[in-house]
Protein backbone atom coordinates (compact mmCIF):
# COMPACT_ATOMS: atom_id res chain seq x y z
CA UNK A 1 0.00 0.00 0.00
CA UNK A 2 2.89 2.42 1.12
CA UNK A 3 4.65 1.66 -2.31
CA UNK A 4 1.58 1.90 -4.54
CA UNK A 5 1.00 5.57 -2.38
CA UNK A 6 4.52 6.37 -3.11
CA UNK A 7 4.03 6.14 -6.49
CA UNK A 8 1.43 7.74 -7.31
CA UNK A 9 2.99 10.45 -4.94
CA UNK A 10 6.27 10.33 -7.18
CA UNK A 11 3.43 10.64 -10.37
CA UNK A 12 1.78 13.49 -9.07
CA UNK A 13 5.07 15.17 -8.11
CA UNK A 14 6.26 14.92 -11.79
CA UNK A 15 2.84 15.73 -13.17
CA UNK A 16 2.80 19.01 -11.53
CA UNK A 17 6.47 19.50 -12.15
CA UNK A 18 5.66 18.86 -15.94
CA UNK A 19 2.81 21.50 -15.71
CA UNK A 20 4.87 24.08 -13.91
CA UNK A 21 7.37 24.03 -16.75
CA UNK A 22 4.91 24.25 -19.50
CA UNK A 23 3.56 27.36 -17.66
CA UNK A 24 6.85 29.18 -17.40
CA UNK A 25 7.36 28.71 -20.40
CA UNK A 26 4.44 30.09 -22.21
CA UNK A 27 5.13 33.90 -21.57
CA UNK A 28 8.48 33.53 -23.44
CA UNK A 29 5.62 31.36 -26.13
CA UNK A 30 3.81 34.64 -26.49
CA UNK A 31 6.87 37.23 -26.96
CA UNK A 32 7.82 34.45 -29.73
CA UNK A 33 4.17 35.13 -31.27
CA UNK A 34 5.05 39.06 -30.36
CA UNK A 35 8.51 38.83 -32.25
CA UNK A 36 7.30 36.89 -35.18
CA UNK A 37 4.83 39.59 -35.72
CA UNK A 38 6.77 42.08 -36.16
CA UNK A 39 9.41 40.06 -38.35
CA UNK A 40 6.23 39.68 -40.85
CA UNK A 41 6.03 43.02 -41.26
CA UNK A 42 9.59 44.12 -41.53
CA UNK A 43 9.78 41.53 -44.10
CA UNK A 44 6.66 42.62 -46.16
CA UNK A 45 7.52 46.74 -45.78
CA UNK A 46 11.56 45.82 -46.74
CA UNK A 47 9.94 44.08 -50.11
CA UNK A 48 10.50 47.08 -52.74
CA UNK A 49 7.16 47.99 -54.20
CA UNK A 50 5.42 45.20 -53.31
CA UNK A 51 4.77 45.81 -49.31
CA UNK A 52 1.31 47.12 -48.10
CA UNK A 53 1.20 50.88 -49.37
CA UNK A 54 2.13 53.13 -46.21
CA UNK A 55 -0.81 55.23 -47.42
CA UNK A 56 -2.69 52.64 -45.87
CA UNK A 57 -0.40 51.73 -42.50
CA UNK A 58 -0.53 55.60 -41.60
CA UNK A 59 -4.19 56.05 -41.48
CA UNK A 60 -5.40 52.20 -40.12
CA UNK A 61 -7.02 52.44 -36.71
CA UNK A 62 -5.92 48.60 -35.84
CA UNK A 63 -3.08 46.73 -36.96
CA UNK A 64 -3.49 42.77 -36.63
CA UNK A 65 -0.82 40.24 -37.64
CA UNK A 66 -0.64 36.27 -37.52
CA UNK A 67 2.33 34.64 -38.24
CA UNK A 68 2.07 31.46 -39.81
CA UNK A 69 -1.87 30.71 -40.07
CA UNK A 70 -2.12 26.74 -40.39
CA UNK A 71 -4.80 24.94 -42.38
CA UNK A 72 -6.88 22.67 -40.77
CA UNK A 73 -8.11 19.24 -42.81
CA UNK A 74 -8.09 18.80 -46.25
CA UNK A 75 -9.59 20.47 -49.28
CA UNK A 76 -13.11 21.94 -47.86
CA UNK A 77 -10.72 22.50 -44.56
CA UNK A 78 -10.56 25.80 -42.98
CA UNK A 79 -7.86 27.98 -40.92
CA UNK A 80 -6.76 28.56 -37.39
CA UNK A 81 -4.13 30.94 -36.20
CA UNK A 82 -3.37 32.65 -32.89
CA UNK A 83 -2.39 36.21 -33.47
CA UNK A 84 -1.53 39.98 -32.06
CA UNK A 85 -3.38 43.25 -32.74
CA UNK A 86 -2.81 47.05 -31.26
CA UNK A 87 -4.85 49.70 -31.89
CA UNK A 88 -4.68 53.49 -32.12
CA UNK A 89 -4.79 55.76 -28.94
CA UNK A 90 -4.76 59.44 -27.79
CA UNK A 91 -1.06 58.60 -26.47
CA UNK A 92 -0.02 55.98 -29.72
CA UNK A 93 -0.26 52.60 -30.52
CA UNK A 94 -1.88 50.44 -27.83
CA UNK A 95 -0.84 47.44 -25.84
CA UNK A 96 -0.61 44.30 -28.03
CA UNK A 97 -4.06 42.07 -27.54
CA UNK A 98 -3.50 38.45 -28.33
CA UNK A 99 -6.62 37.16 -30.65
CA UNK A 100 -7.27 33.62 -32.88
CA UNK A 101 -8.73 33.52 -36.00
CA UNK A 102 -10.85 29.72 -37.22
CA UNK A 103 -12.97 29.01 -40.49
CA UNK A 104 -13.79 30.81 -42.65
CA UNK A 105 -13.08 31.16 -46.72
CA UNK A 106 -9.42 32.49 -47.67
CA UNK A 107 -8.40 33.44 -50.79
CA UNK A 108 -6.69 31.13 -53.23
CA UNK A 109 -3.78 32.87 -52.92
CA UNK A 110 -2.90 31.38 -49.30
CA UNK A 111 -3.03 27.78 -50.78
CA UNK A 112 0.20 26.93 -48.56
CA UNK A 113 0.52 25.12 -45.31
CA UNK A 114 1.03 27.94 -43.37
CA UNK A 115 0.76 31.53 -44.06
CA UNK A 116 1.38 34.83 -42.53
CA UNK A 117 -2.08 37.16 -42.72
CA UNK A 118 -1.81 40.99 -42.06
CA UNK A 119 -5.38 42.63 -41.26
CA UNK A 120 -5.70 46.46 -40.76
CA UNK A 121 -8.92 48.23 -39.48
CA UNK A 122 -9.39 51.15 -41.74
CA UNK A 123 -12.43 53.00 -40.01
CA UNK A 124 -14.23 53.61 -36.40
CA UNK A 125 -16.86 50.57 -37.62
CA UNK A 126 -14.34 48.38 -37.53
CA UNK A 127 -12.61 49.04 -34.72
CA UNK A 128 -15.70 49.06 -32.52
CA UNK A 129 -15.70 45.27 -33.56
CA UNK A 130 -11.97 44.57 -33.11
CA UNK A 131 -12.67 45.96 -29.91
CA UNK A 132 -15.60 43.24 -28.94
CA UNK A 133 -14.96 39.68 -27.95
CA UNK A 134 -15.54 37.93 -31.36
CA UNK A 135 -16.43 39.22 -34.73
CA UNK A 136 -17.05 37.25 -38.26
CA UNK A 137 -15.22 38.75 -41.21
CA UNK A 138 -17.11 39.57 -43.82
CA UNK A 139 -20.38 39.30 -41.42
CA UNK A 140 -20.18 41.83 -38.68
CA UNK A 141 -16.75 43.58 -40.56
CA UNK A 142 -16.59 44.20 -44.18
CA UNK A 143 -13.59 43.23 -45.33
CA UNK A 144 -11.68 43.40 -48.62
CA UNK A 145 -8.19 42.69 -50.19
CA UNK A 146 -5.59 45.01 -49.42
CA UNK A 147 -3.76 46.87 -52.48
CA UNK A 148 -0.14 46.19 -52.99
CA UNK A 149 2.38 48.77 -53.43
CA UNK A 150 4.62 51.57 -52.11
CA UNK A 151 1.37 53.80 -52.91
CA UNK A 152 -2.13 53.43 -52.91
CA UNK A 153 -3.34 53.81 -56.76
CA UNK A 154 -6.63 55.95 -57.57
CA UNK A 155 -8.40 52.92 -59.04
CA UNK A 156 -8.08 51.52 -55.37
CA UNK A 157 -10.37 53.83 -53.65
CA UNK A 158 -13.18 51.42 -53.54
CA UNK A 159 -11.17 49.66 -51.65
CA UNK A 160 -10.90 51.95 -49.33
CA UNK A 161 -14.10 51.61 -48.16
CA UNK A 162 -13.76 48.50 -46.18
CA UNK A 163 -13.89 48.02 -42.62
CA UNK A 164 -10.86 45.59 -42.97
CA UNK A 165 -8.30 44.85 -45.51
CA UNK A 166 -6.47 41.40 -45.45
CA UNK A 167 -2.97 40.64 -46.94
CA UNK A 168 -1.56 37.10 -47.24
CA UNK A 169 2.34 36.09 -47.62
CA UNK A 170 2.89 32.27 -48.34
CA UNK A 171 6.11 30.81 -50.48
CA UNK A 172 7.48 34.32 -50.33
CA UNK A 173 4.60 35.28 -52.33
CA UNK A 174 2.67 38.80 -51.25
CA UNK A 175 -0.58 39.48 -52.29
CA UNK A 176 -3.94 41.00 -50.63
CA UNK A 177 -6.24 38.55 -49.59
CA UNK A 178 -9.97 37.82 -49.99
CA UNK A 179 -11.82 36.35 -46.85
CA UNK A 180 -15.23 35.40 -45.80
CA UNK A 181 -16.56 33.74 -42.55
CA UNK A 182 -13.46 33.76 -40.61
CA UNK A 183 -14.26 34.26 -36.72
CA UNK A 184 -12.08 36.68 -34.63
CA UNK A 185 -12.21 35.96 -30.86
CA UNK A 186 -10.22 36.78 -28.18
CA UNK A 187 -7.22 34.75 -27.34
CA UNK A 188 -7.83 34.88 -23.30
CA UNK A 189 -5.07 31.89 -22.44
CA UNK A 190 -2.72 33.77 -23.84
CA UNK A 191 -4.71 37.24 -22.29
CA UNK A 192 -4.21 35.88 -19.39
CA UNK A 193 -0.58 34.32 -19.56
CA UNK A 194 0.89 37.61 -21.29
CA UNK A 195 -1.02 40.14 -18.33
CA UNK A 196 -1.35 37.79 -15.86
CA UNK A 197 -5.17 38.40 -15.30
CA UNK A 198 -8.13 38.50 -17.89
CA UNK A 199 -8.62 41.70 -19.57
CA UNK A 200 -11.42 42.39 -22.16
CA UNK A 201 -9.75 43.31 -25.29
CA UNK A 202 -11.65 46.48 -25.25
CA UNK A 203 -9.66 47.92 -22.12
CA UNK A 204 -6.58 46.58 -24.28
CA UNK A 205 -7.11 48.03 -27.02
CA UNK A 206 -8.18 51.36 -25.75
CA UNK A 207 -5.35 51.84 -24.02
CA UNK A 208 -6.30 50.99 -20.48
CA UNK A 209 -3.58 48.59 -19.78
CA UNK A 210 0.33 49.19 -19.50
CA UNK A 211 2.09 47.40 -22.68
CA UNK A 212 3.83 44.19 -20.93
CA UNK A 213 7.39 43.39 -21.01
CA UNK A 214 8.38 41.66 -24.34
CA UNK A 215 6.24 43.89 -26.36
CA UNK A 216 8.81 46.25 -27.39
CA UNK A 217 9.60 45.03 -30.59
CA UNK A 218 6.50 44.30 -31.91
CA UNK A 219 4.71 47.89 -31.12
CA UNK A 220 8.03 49.12 -32.24
CA UNK A 221 7.84 47.58 -35.83
CA UNK A 222 4.15 49.13 -35.79
CA UNK A 223 4.95 52.26 -34.77
CA UNK A 224 7.93 52.10 -37.36
CA UNK A 225 5.60 51.79 -40.24
CA UNK A 226 2.40 53.30 -38.95
CA UNK A 227 2.44 56.77 -38.00
CA UNK A 228 1.62 57.49 -34.60
CA UNK A 229 -1.94 59.42 -33.63
CA UNK A 230 0.98 62.07 -32.63
CA UNK A 231 3.98 61.60 -34.91
CA UNK A 232 5.70 59.91 -32.34
CA UNK A 233 7.93 58.43 -34.75
CA UNK A 234 7.46 60.72 -37.28
CA UNK A 235 11.50 61.67 -37.76
CA UNK A 236 11.94 57.81 -38.78
CA UNK A 237 9.03 58.36 -41.33
CA UNK A 238 10.52 61.85 -42.37
CA UNK A 239 14.19 60.05 -42.97
CA UNK A 240 12.87 57.06 -44.46
CA UNK A 241 10.32 57.87 -47.16
CA UNK A 242 10.04 60.47 -50.31
CA UNK A 243 9.09 63.87 -50.81
CA UNK A 244 5.59 62.98 -49.18
CA UNK A 245 7.15 62.52 -45.72
CA UNK A 246 10.00 64.94 -46.48
CA UNK A 247 7.87 68.11 -46.63
CA UNK A 248 5.58 67.57 -44.31
CA UNK A 249 7.93 69.24 -42.04
CA UNK A 250 8.85 71.57 -44.02
CA UNK A 251 7.27 75.03 -45.58
CA UNK A 252 6.87 73.46 -48.53
CA UNK A 253 4.05 70.88 -47.41
CA UNK A 254 1.53 73.65 -48.00
CA UNK A 255 2.76 73.03 -51.70
CA UNK A 256 3.06 69.84 -52.14
CA UNK A 257 -1.03 68.87 -50.92
CA UNK A 258 -1.86 72.01 -53.25
CA UNK A 259 -0.05 70.28 -55.87
CA UNK A 260 -1.22 66.22 -55.29
CA UNK A 261 -4.68 68.07 -55.06
CA UNK A 262 -4.25 69.15 -58.32
CA UNK A 263 -3.17 66.12 -60.08
CA UNK A 264 -5.44 63.52 -58.42
CA UNK A 265 -7.89 61.69 -61.14
CA UNK A 266 -11.47 62.64 -60.97
CA UNK A 267 -10.75 66.08 -58.42
CA UNK A 268 -11.34 69.49 -59.46
CA UNK A 269 -9.40 71.57 -56.67
CA UNK A 270 -9.84 74.70 -57.99
CA UNK A 271 -11.99 76.11 -55.47
CA UNK A 272 -9.73 74.35 -52.73
CA UNK A 273 -7.95 76.28 -50.35
CA UNK A 274 -5.41 74.85 -48.14
CA UNK A 275 -3.85 75.99 -44.98
CA UNK A 276 -0.98 74.95 -42.93
CA UNK A 277 -0.45 75.62 -39.25
CA UNK A 278 2.80 73.61 -37.59
CA UNK A 279 -0.13 70.58 -36.29
CA UNK A 280 -2.91 71.32 -38.14
CA UNK A 281 -3.78 71.18 -42.23
CA UNK A 282 -7.29 72.64 -43.09
CA UNK A 283 -9.42 72.34 -46.40
CA UNK A 284 -11.99 75.17 -47.35
CA UNK A 285 -13.56 76.52 -50.37
CA UNK A 286 -16.04 73.68 -52.18
CA UNK A 287 -16.40 71.00 -54.44
CA UNK A 288 -18.81 69.55 -56.48
CA UNK A 289 -19.48 65.84 -54.64
CA UNK A 290 -19.07 63.93 -51.63
CA UNK A 291 -16.62 61.79 -53.31
CA UNK A 292 -14.07 64.58 -54.12
CA UNK A 293 -14.59 65.94 -50.63
CA UNK A 294 -13.29 62.08 -49.58
CA UNK A 295 -10.45 62.10 -52.09
CA UNK A 296 -9.69 66.04 -51.32
CA UNK A 297 -9.21 64.58 -47.49
CA UNK A 298 -7.17 61.37 -48.24
CA UNK A 299 -4.99 63.67 -50.34
CA UNK A 300 -4.49 66.02 -47.17
CA UNK A 301 -4.11 63.36 -44.96
CA UNK A 302 -1.26 61.03 -46.99
CA UNK A 303 0.79 64.39 -47.24
CA UNK A 304 0.35 66.31 -44.08
CA UNK A 305 2.87 63.81 -42.07
CA UNK A 306 2.15 64.39 -38.32
CA UNK A 307 -0.39 67.29 -39.15
CA UNK A 308 -4.27 66.69 -38.47
CA UNK A 309 -6.27 67.51 -41.21
CA UNK A 310 -9.50 69.26 -40.85
CA UNK A 311 -12.21 69.65 -43.31
CA UNK A 312 -14.14 72.62 -43.68
CA UNK A 313 -14.93 71.60 -47.55
CA UNK A 314 -18.81 72.45 -48.73
CA UNK A 315 -20.64 71.19 -51.43
CA UNK A 316 -21.68 72.44 -53.95
CA UNK A 317 -23.48 70.64 -57.41
CA UNK A 318 -22.66 72.43 -60.73
CA UNK A 319 -25.79 73.98 -62.12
Amino acid sequence: MSFKTGTLGVLATAVLASTMAVAAEEPSEQVKRMDAAATVLDEIMGTPDKGIPEELLDSAKCVAVIPSMVKIGFVFGGRHGRGIATCRTATGWSAPAPFSVTGGSWGLQIGGEAVDVVMLVMNEQGMEKMLSSKFKIGADASAAAGPVGRHVEGTTDWKMRAEVLTYSRARGAFAGLTVNGASITQDKDGTRILYGRMVPSAEILTGKVKAPEGSHTFLAAVRKYGNEAHGVEASERVQKNDTRTRAANSTQARGVIEDKLKTEPGLDSKDIQVTLTPNLVTLSGSVVSSDERDKAVRVARAYAGDREVEDHLSIQRPD
